[in-house]
């Protein structure tokens, strides 16, 4: 009940649920009916608004973009996604994808109150810029955040008063996947979440504690992509040889079977789709698969000794492998972390369809969560 976790009177809760209405955010049940056999008035049930505000939500990576609008609680209202080769002038790739969801906010007629950007690089905080986009053809320090902001502002999309603009929001990609599984997917609950994944291309890595996101003194924790699986493996284009992050993600997938990549659909999707269609009747397709699951096992190993994680969830490309053998993987990772071996951290796969997108909507609805009446009002 919404006294207990507030910690409140009956009163003071109805005018909080009250306010929370009138500023089109959740609903009131108006005719409550109580359970059969309980005593004292019914309680109201509060939901959130289905046709409430959102928030723009944009993600760019190597194959293209996708924008989406967010309602409160993670929910997805519409999506667009749009692909190809992603201009190396992060202006005209932003400026295509506000576009995109600007259009979306024309046909659904919603209020938008927020917009956030999930950036496939480290994000230095507080300046915005990417610090190393090394799947996009981008300069590394772009100001991306100022740049979005500013491609916002040109499309006079409406801020919450009604008038532009709307304020923008930046973050790595990953570690937005990782705040949406933990306020949302398979990471709710978790004290000392790991979240570990691919993207269209690379990896990444992040660590939620008591759940904030932990990103280190400017932003740029957790780059876990560039932790060495295989000494005599590729080069990576950090510099070094046998990255996870180059070992690990689609195109390696793709490779160790022998498939060629083709123009249809992402990298991503096109190595999931390969595990989920062969993996039983290609050997191939088996033995790429299971020296993927060795590689991040390692990785992921190393983490544990280091973070000692009460809970792992695995995202993009590595969501799939867990699902197709999750008893690998543990297993790897039992026989090289201390802790492994005692078989308390759990390994899941992301329960989240676009997490990286629903986090960037949950940093664009934190100032909503933390004054509703003074942003909306």
């Amino acid at each position: 009940m919404l006294t207990a976790e507030l910690g409140v009177t009956r009163a003071t809760a109805g005018a909080v649920a009250a306010e929370l209405e009138s500023l089109g955010l959740i609903t009131v049940d108006p005719h409550p009916t109580a359970p059969v056999g309980s005593q004292g008035r019914p309680s109201h049930r509060l939901a959130v608004d289905p046709d409430g505000p959102v928030v723009l939500a944009v993600q760019v990576h190597s194959d293209g973009f996708r924008a989406a609008l967010v309602g409160l609680g993670g929910r997805i209202v519409a999506t667009a996604p749009g692909c190809g080769t992603v201009d190396a002038d992060p202006a005209r790739v932003l400026g295509e994808v506000v576009a995109t969801g600007a259009e979306l906010l024309r046909e659904t007629g919603r209020r938008c109150v927020g917009a956030g950007f999930a950036v496939p690089s480290a994000v230095a905080e507080p300046e915005g810029t990417a610090l190393n986009p090394l799947h996009l053809a981008w300069e590394a320090g772009a100001p991306v955040r100022d740049i979005f902001q500013r491609c916002l502002d040109e499309a006079g999309i409406p801020g919450p008063s009604g008038r532009p603009p709307v304020t923008a929001f930046t973050g790595n990609d990953l570690n937005l996947a990782a705040l949406a599984e933990h306020r949302h997917g398979a990471g709710r609950g978790a004290r000392h979440l790991l979240v570990v994944g691919t993207g269209h291309r690379g990896v990444g890595g992040a660590l939620v504690l008591d759940g904030r996101l932990h990103t280190g003194s400017s932003g740029l924790a957790l780059e876990v992509g560039h932790l060495t699986v295989d000494p005599e493996g590729r080069p990576c284009h950090c510099g070094s040889r046998g990255c996870l992050d180059i070992e690990t993600d689609p195109a390696a997938l793709l490779t160790a079977a022998g498939r060629a990549a083709g123009p249809e659909s992402s990298l991503l999707e096109q190595a999931g789709e390969l595990i989920r269609a062969e993996y039983d009747s290609d050997q191939a397709v088996r033995d790429a698969t299971g020296l993927l699951i060795d590689r991040l096992g390692l990785g992921l190993a190393g983490l544990v000794n280091i973070l000692n994680p009460d809970r792992i969830v695995l995202a993009g490309l590595h969501r799939v492998l867990v699902e197709t053998d999750g008893e690998r993987l543990r297993g790897v990772v039992a026989d090289r972390s201390l802790w492994g071996r005692s078989g308390s951290v759990p390994i899941l796969p992301g329960t989240l369809a676009h997490n990286s997108l629903v986090g960037a909507a949950e940093l664009a609805w934190q100032p909503v969560l933390d004054d509703p009446l003074g942003v909306l009002g």
